[in-house]
């Protein structure tokens, strides 16, 4: 169920994110063409969308197995030491992702509480960390899956490497 659920919510999220910076870079370009006048925030809204596109697709690429990697020894390496390479790699990607989901939580409440907001738009960020704070603890915990059960992510490429 989860294989399933994780790849629509965030494919969702991602996707969605992903089309609102393209309507928003074509209305901004005819605007610009033909009425002379930009969309009033529009960098703002890319940047802030951009962020949704990668802390959402962050979960899709670990899932997928699809990190960058290097695996020009993986022919040397006997198959039980690369299983327990990408054992150790997703406890430690697990640990580092758990730390950062908890500092970028804190960072969201402290923006919160100070009423950090875009400079144009007025728009808040803290519901911005916040987004990113989850997407990157739901990463570190499939990551633990992951380290735990090495076939419930795809590999796209042959045998397991490093994430």
């Amino acid at each position: 169920m989860v294989k399933k659920l994780l790849p629509t919510l965030c494919g969702l999220l991602a996707g969605l994110a992903l089309f609102g910076i393209m309507v928003l870079t074509f209305v901004d370009v005819l605007g610009r063409k033909f009425l002379d006048a930009s969309v009033t925030g529009s960098l703002e809204l890319t940047e802030l969308l951009m962020v949704v596109v990668i802390f959402a697709a962050l979960p899709l690429v670990s899932l997928q197995r699809e990190h960058v990697v290097f695996d020009s020894l993986d022919r040397w390496v006997p198959a039980a030491l690369r299983r327990v390479q990408q054992a150790a790699v997703d406890v430690l990607s697990m640990a580092l992702l758990l730390g950062l989901a908890w500092l970028m939580w804190q960072k969201a409440g402290q923006m919160a509480e100070y009423g950090d907001i875009t400079a144009q738009l007025k728009l808040p960020l803290a519901p911005f960390v916040m987004l990113m704070s989850v997407l990157c603890g739901l990463t570190a915990l499939l990551h633990g899956v992951l380290a735990w059960r090495p076939g419930f992510g795809q590999s796209s490429a042959p045998g397991p490497g490093p994430a």
